[in-house]
């Protein structure tokens, strides 16, 4: 019998839980890096209360890569009422479960995902606190993820690069999981506050470009309204590259399906200046560019009790197809 391939999925709550909840199905060893720089919603309330590590990426992970229906999944419920309106009870566990193994955070997402009978590894980038610096082509500095998400500069104004205050090493466990990976994935996410600062973190794109695993990129459904405008599958590739080097990734996975009338005035309500992904037809013809119909065209509602985040671009409406984007990573793994 074969051994089944790894796959390192890096990226944040919502793009690496669509992927994992699709590949969960499939014989695979399956681990999440998951970005540690979040500073707005319940994660980042807690992090400036308690000065504790954000949680809501590792949480979403556990949920998604869980045996236990999302529905009834305890993790998934947020407190509606009272002081701690708005915050997540996976949070709050995960802190709480930290405590009681004398801050091993680690420890803590192990204990869990044993009793949620979790599919897959979930592990920190790191275990060191920092915060997200953009720096935009008139000099000016935008810091923490929640208000570079919020400022609009970023595209009008360009920018010159992104970085990490401080300097962070890399968790041990995640260069360990790029080493010995078969795949390794980057995306979907926030292009420029979960994706990049992931590549930031000491160590890590040096561990991705020695790796001998197959390297995935794949690409946002929609460009980010403030951050990403204007974006195609061709410039998210080039901006990409500028961080992790050219010709690192082998394979670009990106969307072709078209949304409906209906779905587009849906998300054109939440999102009016967000657009689907543009591509040129040539990427089609290219063996390391693999364009599909990857939409998932139901809308996700918001939970009415997440009143902790702010901006309406914050939350996404719709997502990859978690069981065809989960096909094509099948496939690329017999390649």
């Amino acid at each position: 019998m074969s051994k089944k391939k790894k796959i390192v999925c890096l990226g944040g709550g919502t793009g690496t839980s669509v992927i994992l909840s699709g590949l969960k199905k499939y014989p695979l060893k399956l681990t999440a890096i998951v970005t540690m720089f979040d500073s707005g919603g319940s994660s980042g309330k807690l992090k400036k209360a308690l000065g504790i590590l954000p949680l809501g990426d590792i949480r979403q992970c556990l949920i998604s890569s869980s045996a236990t229906d999302v529905r009834f999944n305890p993790l998934n419920y947020r407190f509606g009422y009272g002081k701690l309106k708005g915050h997540s009870v996976g949070n709050l566990l995960i802190d709480e479960i930290s405590r009681l193994t004398d801050g091993d955070l680690e420890k803590a997402i192990d204990e869990l995902g044993k009793n949620l009978n979790i599919k897959a590894k979930i592990i920190p980038v790191t275990l060191e606190k920092a915060d997200i610096v953009a720096l935009l082509k008139n000099n000016k500095k935008i810091k923490e993820e929640e208000k570079i998400i919020n400022c609009s500069d970023l595209s009008r104004v360009g920018v010159k690069k992104i970085f990490l205050s401080p300097e962070v090493k890399a968790n041990p466990r995640a260069i360990s999981a790029i080493k010995n990976a078969d795949l390794i994935i980057v995306g979907p996410g926030k292009f420029y506050t979960t994706l990049i600062p992931i590549l930031l973190t000491k160590r890590i794109k040096e561990a991705i470009r020695k790796s001998k695993a197959k390297k995935v990129f794949i690409c946002n459904l929609r460009t980010q309204t403030g951050n990403t405008d204007g974006f195609s599958v061709e410039k998210f590739v080039e901006v990409l590259e500028k961080y992790l080097g050219k010709g690192v990734i082998d394979y670009v996975i990106f969307n072709t399906g078209k949304p409906s009338a209906a779905l587009l005035r849906e998300v054109k309500k939440v999102f009016p200046k967000a657009e689907f992904v543009k591509y040129s037809k040539d990427l089609l013809k290219n063996k390391n560019f693999i364009g599909a119909d990857i939409l998932d065209r139901k809308i996700s509602k918001i939970n009415p009790a997440d009143v902790l985040v702010k901006g309406a671009n914050k939350r996404t409406l719709i997502f990859h197809d978690s069981k065809k984007l989960a096909k094509i990573i099948f496939s690329l793994c017999k390649r």
